[in-house]
C-alpha cells in the first residue's frame, strides 16, 4: 500500500535579478570549500627530517619552528661515547593543534652523523630509511586495504652547514648528493650567531657557487602564478635570494627594548631569533610552514616517490619476464619447406630469364658484327 503525500513549502519571494543569477549558479563553485573541510577533519601530516654534526643546534631550531619540546628525554653524550657512537634514526611524533587545524608532526633525528673521524658513507643508515619509508607506502598502497594508508615518508630534510670554514666541506657535498634524489634538501647555515652580516653574505654566495658546481638539486621553490597577489610575489622573491638560510634557534625567552623575546642573550648585547635583521628564522619559518609545506609534500609525492616506484616496477617487471623466458623458452620453429608448385613457378621463371639473357647476347653480337 503506498500513499503519496504533497508537501508544499514556502518559497521566499525573490527579484528577477537573483533569479536569473540563481538559474545561472550550478554550484561546483563550492567544492573548494568541501575539500577544506574534509582536509581540516581529517587532519594533516608533515615528516622532516633534520642532518648535520652535533652541537649545530638541530634540536633547539626544530622546538623553536614548532613551539613545541621534543627532545625533554634527551640524553646528552660525553666525549667518549660520542667516539664510539654511529649514525642512529630517531623518531619523535607529536600532534599539534592550532586553529581547528591538527597537524601530525614527526621529526626524524639522525644522531652520530659527521661525528666520526671517519665518515666514509655515514650517509648510508639515512639513505636507507629514506627508501624503507618509500617501499612501505609502496607495500600499502599495491595492498587490498588502502583506506588508512600512514604516509611516513620523509617530505624535507635540513641540512645543517658548519658556520666555521669556507663553504660546503666533502662531507656535505657527498651527503646531499647522496639524497638530492630522494628527498626535498634545505640547506641551512647552523649557528649564525658566530658570523658578522657581510660574513654571512659571503658565505651564502660560496654555498651557492658551490651547489650549482657539484651539481646538487637543493628544493627549489615553484614559480609564481600570474594571478599571484604582488604581497605573495614579493614574499618568494625574497625567500629565494635569502637560501641557504641563515638560522639561529633559542627556547630562551629573555626581555629586550622592554618586550620579552626569544633570543640569546650575551655581554655584548642581545640576539633576537625572530627579528629578521639578525638571522634568517622568520623566513625559514614562513617558508617550512605558512607557505611551501603543501608544496614539499607534493614533490615529495609526485616526484621523489614516483622515481622510487617507477623503478621499483621496472625492476618487477624485468624480473618477470626473465623468469618467463626461463620457465617457457621460445620454441625453434622448423626452416619451412616449397611445396611443388612453387617450386615449378621458380623453375619456369628462370628459364625464361635464362632465354631472354640468350637472346640478348645474340642482339649484341649480331650489332657487333655490323659495326666491323
Amino acid at each position: 500500500m503506498t500513499s503519496n503525500i504533497r508537501y508544499k513549502s514556502r518559497i521566499p519571494v525573490k527579484t528577477g535579478e537573483e533569479n536569473a543569477e540563481e538559474k545561472q549558479y550550478v554550484g561546483f563553485a563550492t567544492l573548494p570549500n568541501q575539500v577544506h573541510r574534509k582536509s581540516v577533519k581529517k587532519g594533516f601530516d608533515f615528516t622532516l627530517m633534520v642532518a648535520g654534526e652535533s652541537g649545530m643546534g638541530k634540536s633547539t631550531l626544530v622546538n623553536s619552528l614548532f613551539l613545541t619540546d621534543l627532545y625533554k628525554d634527551r640524553k646528552l653524550l660525553n666525549a667518549e661515547e660520542r667516539i664510539n657512537q654511529t649514525v642512529e634514526i630517531i623518531k619523535h611524533t607529536v600532534d599539534i593543534e592550532e586553529k581547528g587545524v591538527k597537524l601530525k608532526l614527526t621529526i626524524v633525528d639522525t644522531p652520530g652523523f659527521g661525528d666520526a673521524v671517519n665518515n666514509n658513507e655515514c650517509w648510508k643508515p639515512i639513505t636507507d630509511y629514506i627508501d624503507q619509508q618509500f617501499e612501505q607506502y609502496f607495500r600499502d598502497e599495491s595492498g587490498l586495504n588502502r583506506k588508512n594508508i600512514q604516509d611516513n615518508r620523509v617530505h624535507c630534510c635540513l641540512y645543517f652547514i658548519p658556520p666555521f670554514g669556507h663553504g660546503l666541506r666533502p662531507v656535505d657535498v657527498e651527503f646531499m648528493k647522496a639524497l638530492h634524489e630522494k628527498v626535498n634538501i634545505i640547506p641551512l647555515i647552523a649557528k649564525a650567531d658566530c658570523l658578522t652580516p657581510n660574513e654571512i653574505k659571503k658565505l651564502k654566495d660560496r654555498i651557492r657557487e658551490e651547489i650549482d658546481k657539484f651539481g646538487i638539486k637543493v628544493y627549489q621553490f615553484p614559480e609564481c602564478d600570474s594571478d599571484e597577489d604582488e604581497e605573495f610575489k614579493q614574499l618568494d622573491k625574497e625567500l629565494k635570494e635569502c637560501t641557504p638560510f641563515a638560522v639561529i634557534g633559542s627556547n630562551t625567552v629573555v626581555e629586550a627594548r622592554g618586550q620579552r623575546v626569544r633570543g640569546r642573550l650575551y655581554p655584548w648585547g642581545i640576539v633576537e631569533v625572530e627579528n629578521q635583521s639578525h638571522c634568517d628564522f622568520v623566513k625559514l619559518r614562513n617558508m617550512l610552514i605558512r607557505s611551501h609545506m603543501h608544496d614539499l609534500k607534493d614533490v615529495t609525492c609526485d616526484v621523489h616517490y614516483e622515481n622510487y616506484r617507477a623503478q621499483c616496477i621496472q625492476e618487477m617487471t624485468s624480473k618477470l619476464a626473465q623468469d618467463n623466458r626461463m620457465e617457457s623458452p621460445i620454441p625453434i620453429l622448423p626452416l619451412s619447406t616449397p611445396d611443388v608448385e612453387t617450386e615449378k613457378l621458380i623453375r619456369l621463371k628462370d628459364e625464361e630469364l635464362k632465354r631472354m639473357q640468350e637472346m640478348l647476347n645474340k642482339m649484341q653480337q649480331q650489332m657487333h658484327d655490323k659495326e666491323q
